[in-house]
């Protein structure tokens, strides 16, 4: 018997350091929020499949999987098939004021320090890599609060930049801005990836990239692609 609570007091004892040891990793954290998020876009019909996103923390903690899929994008219409007469759509230059893209939130980690990503550019077809860093200034901005009117809310709220959005071009331009659910996304850097030489998917594909769909292929032969604006 005297075994079995001794046994038992120490399982106690052990539970109680792991709780406090998850609260003292929390408490670490640099940022007044669970979690950030991390975002991807592209420039209308300029179609990319990000393969793989990676955040470094400033603790230097590695998180994979932190993005991947179709980048958001607002033409083509996601349920669009047909080949439109006029193409409203305006991938020339980057918008005044980006959403979120498609993402989530980067979960148990601190701010980011460093982001990677490896993306299928499919107009070009081509596959660019870069690594992001992420200044100082930009985690100070996450950070610090700021009261703003909120039309969601109809009312003065407080609010964080709790997001990193990245706008993904062709010729390999990573564009990043930082941003909050009430706030103007503010720009804080523009990365110039690199050609990964094993093509898509590390090489693994045999050079075969993501489909383009039918509307953004036609727009790309009547229009080009606008290198020069991103």
């Amino acid at each position: 018997m005297n075994r079995f609570f001794r046994l038992h007091k120490q399982c106690l004892a052990l539970l109680m350091a792991l709780l406090l040891s998850s609260c003292n990793v929390l408490g670490k954290q640099s940022m007044p929020y669970d979690a950030w998020r991390l975002g991807f876009f592209a420039p209308d019909y300029m179609e990319v499949w990000i393969e793989t996103a990676e955040v470094v923390d400033i603790n230097e903690h590695v998180f994979r999987g932190a993005g991947g899929g179709i980048a958001s994008i607002i033409y083509p219409r996601p349920l669009a098939k047909t080949i439109p007469d006029s193409f409203n759509g305006k991938p020339k230059g980057w918008p005044e004021n980006p959403g979120w893209g498609k993402g989530k939130y980067v979960r148990n980690a601190d701010l980011p320090k460093k982001i990677y990503v490896r993306w299928q550019s499919m107009v070009e077809p081509q596959t660019y890599e870069a690594y992001i860093e992420i200044p100082e200034s930009t985690r100070e901005m996450m950070r610090n609060s700021v009261e703003v009117f909120c039309r969601a809310d109809g009312k003065v709220i407080t609010d964080y930049r709790e997001a990193i959005v990245i706008g993904l071009a062709p010729g390999g331009i990573a564009k990043t801005w930082v941003t909050g659910p009430c706030l103007k996304p503010i720009e804080v850097s523009r990365t110039q990836a690199t050609v990964d030489p094993r093509g898509p998917y590390e090489g693994k594909s045999n050079g075969h990239y993501r489909p383009l769909t039918d509307i953004s292929k036609a727009y790309v032969e009547k229009f080009g692609i606008p290198y020069e604006s991103w």
